[in-house]
């Protein structure tokens, strides 16, 4: 928070109630910036503005519903409060629930709206100075690689010519990869980063309201609702596993891709909007076409495609990265892990890791929490003694183990995924020591 007198844009075009307001919101110890209209009032604001707006809704010319979309436009978190006549209160109720912060039925009472917009002030000084943090961290984790191999370099080097730019991209890779990340570091590292992030996981499409939680229904229609589409704008709207979407959605996904609009539920007309898309793809839909659906939606974004490499294609990356990944962990936890044993280092050095930076994460997650050692020592290493039961416990207790890791703890869900009986659980778990709590991560 600032220690300076919370700044407010005042937008009225009553000249007379503009004055007053403004010379009694001064009094209530607020610096105002007082305007006639709406058009003047944006010219002096930006995305950093910390001014906190408060407008009429019926202004002539560009009126308050204009002014509070092409505020959005420039910053979905620039706070606004509305002022309006007793007539006019459902739509003002409307417009707070797009996101608009409050409404002040005239006659209001000024040192009431003074308060209000020293809290609104206080949140947007909270805003700012996470954006500042933000940017710091961004600047520091985009020129930040892990590993050294040459698949990595390549990758890399690609990803910050991409971020630099504000072309789409489709990322391609197997799973665990790390397209979700990758896509989160490109917007982190563009123009776009103080801007929205919305990422869209392949769940909503699985719902009956795909429709209404991607594109929002109208203020005509209904009770009006923004979509996620709508909420990146300015930003950047990562669609996840596209190779998944059913072809309906696909199809207009691709006309978004296309022409840059969408229509809500209920809307008359589209609307435009600004956003960069990222989708992500297996790496085996790289070379699908099948007309309509996937090959279209690509060759209508266009863009940059860019292919992961699995983690056995940079196995000189491997110790660093599960040295990154252990030492989030401890910090996570609050534990030191120590160093790797034999079997350990064996294991990380040896394996294919088909399930690449998931899998090596799970077992640095693992390392940390102590849970490796036995569950990876290889047969050979218990000597002749080991009996059939000893190894088939020892393999029964790493399945229990990760079903417990994957379920964040919970028994429901490792009944559900192992499908045994929950008495038949819990005696297991009782039988090899694993308490469910110690599985939940932070």
């Amino acid at each position: 928070m600032t220690s300076q007198a919370p700044q407010v844009i005042f937008v009225e075009d009553d000249e007379a109630l503009r004055t007053s307001a403004a010379q009694a919101l001064e009094l209530e110890g607020l610096a105002v910036a007082a305007f006639a209209d709406a058009p003047a009032a944006l010219r002096a604001i930006d995305a950093d503005t910390p001014a906190v707006v408060v407008s009429d809704i019926r202004m002539p010319g560009m009126d308050g519903i204009a002014f509070f979309a092409a505020l959005r436009a420039i910053d979905p978190q620039v706070p606004l409060l509305f002022t309006t006549a007793h007539g006019h209160v459902d739509l003002a109720v409307s417009l707070m629930k797009q996101g608009a912060v409050d409404f002040f039925t005239k006659p209001y009472s000024v040192a009431e709206l003074a308060r209000a917009v020293r809290q609104a002030s206080e949140k947007r000084a909270l805003v700012l100075e996470n954006r500042k943090l933000r940017d710091e961290l961004a600047s520091r984790s985009a020129t930040r690689r892990i590993g050294r191999s040459a698949a990595g370099e390549r990758l890399h080097a690609v990803v910050e010519q991409v971020a630099a730019t504000d072309a789409d991209v489709v990322l391609f890779g197997a799973g665990g990869t790390g397209k979700s990340h990758l896509a989160r570091a490109i917007h982190d590292a563009s123009q776009r980063r103080n801007r929205p992030l919305v990422v869209v996981d392949p769940g909503v499409f699985a719902t009956d309201e795909a429709a209404l939680l991607l594109y929002g229904r109208d203020p005509g229609a209904a009770l009006s609702r923004s979509g996620m589409v709508e909420r990146a704008a300015g930003g950047t709207l990562v669609i996840e596993a596209i190779d998944q979407v059913p072809p309906r959605e696909l199809a207009r996904l691709a006309s978004l891709a296309e022409q840059r609009v969408f229509l809500p539920l209920g809307a008359d007309r589209p609307r435009a909007i600004d956003v960069r898309i990222i989708a992500t793809c297996d790496v085996a839909s790289e070379g699908a076409s099948d007309g309509a659906g996937l090959d279209a939606f690509r060759r209508k974004l266009g863009g940059v495609s860019i292919t992961l490499p699995r983690l056995a294609e940079r196995r000189e990356d491997i110790a660093d990265f599960f040295r990154h990944f252990a030492s989030r962990h401890e910090r996570e936890l609050g534990r030191t892990a120590g160093e790797l044993d034999e079997s350990e280092l064996r294991h990380l050095l040896t394996h294919d890791w088909p399930g690449n930076l998931r899998e090596l994460e799970l077992f640095a997650y693992r390392f940390v929490l102590g849970l490796t050692r036995l569950a990876q020592a290889p047969a050979a290493d218990q000597g002749n003694h080991a009996s059939l039961r000893d190894l088939v416990g020892q393999f029964e207790k790493a399945v229990l183990e990760d079903a417990l890791l994957r379920a964040d703890g919970s028994v429901a869900e490792v009944q559900r995924a192992l499908q045994v009986a929950r008495k038949t659980l819990y005696d297991k778990l009782e039988r090899y020591g694993l308490r469910p709590a110690d599985f939940r991560r932070p």
